[in-house]
């Protein structure tokens, strides 16, 4: 989690879309076009503002089974290692994976309960 002043974490930095929000951000610093707080503003807002969409916009529900492989408990984040998922859908086909890694934190604000 990033500091006591911004309260989202940063996990989605490391999926393709924050991946490519980054990228251009440091093409837009190196080239003098923005200014790096600038663009450290914009992934703060990133962060914030991707957290409140999954949240509040994605109604799609899965079930999954596989074979627990590693799981961890750190600085309030779960991290789970799993081998020979099997997904389904919301009735569609399944979908299977050799192994995922899911990253769980707590969806509460500082303060909430």
């Amino acid at each position: 989690m990033a500091s006591a002043a911004n309260s989202y974490y940063e996990l989605y930095r490391g999926s393709s879309i924050g991946m490519s929000l980054i990228d251009t951000l440091d093409d837009l610093v190196h080239s003098g076009r923005i200014e790096p707080q600038t663009a450290m503003k914009v992934i703060a807002t990133f962060d914030k503002s991707i957290t409140e969409v999954l949240a509040d916009k994605v109604k799609a529900r899965m079930n999954f089974k596989g074979h627990l492989d590693t799981y961890r408990f750190c600085d309030e984040v779960w991290t789970f290692l799993i081998k020979d998922v099997n997904f389904k859908l919301d009735n569609q086909n399944n979908v299977t994976a050799e192994k995922i890694k899911i990253v769980s934190c707590n969806s509460k604000k500082p303060g909430e309960q």
